[in-house]
């Protein structure tokens, strides 16, 4: 164990400093990735680090895909695409508190919800990244009126789609790395999961997240104060549930569902 939790740190090491390089971490995204790292890891083993690291480098890489053409949707995000310890801590502080479940009580259903809640992080910013560039315009989840690209709640049959591929991956490589969980189990876990979790998240965004509007533009964002400068005011959602939560809490929707399908399935 000891010497896994060293290759772990210095892996994680490696993977954190050049994410800084890149600009994809912020100082505090690297040292808190770092950490989630080393736990998952150090604590859960290979598999788990890699289904991590599938993560971190897909969500990396389509972060940079045509960002130009994403650049009007990101205005509405609460932040960029340089992660800090709050979305790192949102999206794989979950999965290193289920690894140090799976070390101090070890027990079967700890795998199945870890691949769940990596399988909603990944649908999630895969249904994010790319779904934004649907030739067609976004739909509320809640009520189906068309909205700008980038708003909170907002899915296209693109976002789904990718989504559900997104949470697939996850668990088609997990069941073939593992021994622990069949390759059809597992996808089925983690794609319906994923999907589920990630469709939680919309469903937050266009409910309960907080949302603001910036008088000057005339636009809803995420934001406290919009890119042009202008402090916004609360449009809507409650005060203390900002994007970072709503992602962990869609994480552990997904994690669950995954979970239930595990135990429906063995």
């Amino acid at each position: 164990m000891g010497n896994q939790l060293l290759y772990a740190f210095l892996l994680s090491g490696v993977i954190a400093a050049a994410a800084y390089w890149r600009r994809s971490l912020s100082a505090s995204g690297a040292v808190s990735a770092l950490l989630v790292g080393t736990v998952i890891f150090g604590l859960g083993g290979p598999v788990w680090g890699i289904l991590l690291g599938i993560f971190f480098v897909t969500s990396s890489v389509l972060s940079h895909f045509k960002e130009q053409e994403k650049r009007a949707a990101a205005e509405k995000f609460e932040k960029g695409h340089t992660r800090d310890i709050g979305q790192v801590m949102a999206n794989g502080g979950l999965g290193a508190l289920i690894a140090l479940g799976s070390w101090l009580w070890p027990h079967p259903g700890w795998f199945p919800l870890f691949i769940g809640v990596m399988a909603t992080v990944n649908a999630d910013t895969w249904a994010t990244e790319l779904g934004t560039l649907s030739r067609r315009p976004p739909r509320l989840i809640t009520t189906g009126q068309i909205v700008e690209v980038g708003t909170s709640g907002g899915v296209s049959l693109l976002g789904t789609a990718v989504s559900l591929v997104g949470g697939l991956l996850i668990g088609l490589v997990a069941g073939w790395l593992s021994g622990e969980i069949s390759v059809g189990t597992a996808a089925a876990a983690a794609g319906l999961g994923g999907l589920a979790g990630s469709l939680i998240d919309s469903l937050m965004g266009a409910t309960v997240q907080q949302i603001f509007y910036c008088a000057t533009c005339g636009k809803d964002t995420e934001r406290k104060v919009h890119k042009c400068g202008t402090v916004t005011r609360p449009l809507r959602g409650w005060f203390w549930l900002n994007n970072d939560l709503v992602n962990l809490l869609s994480s552990l929707g997904g994690g669950l569902i995954a979970l239930i399908i595990w135990f429906t399935l063995t």
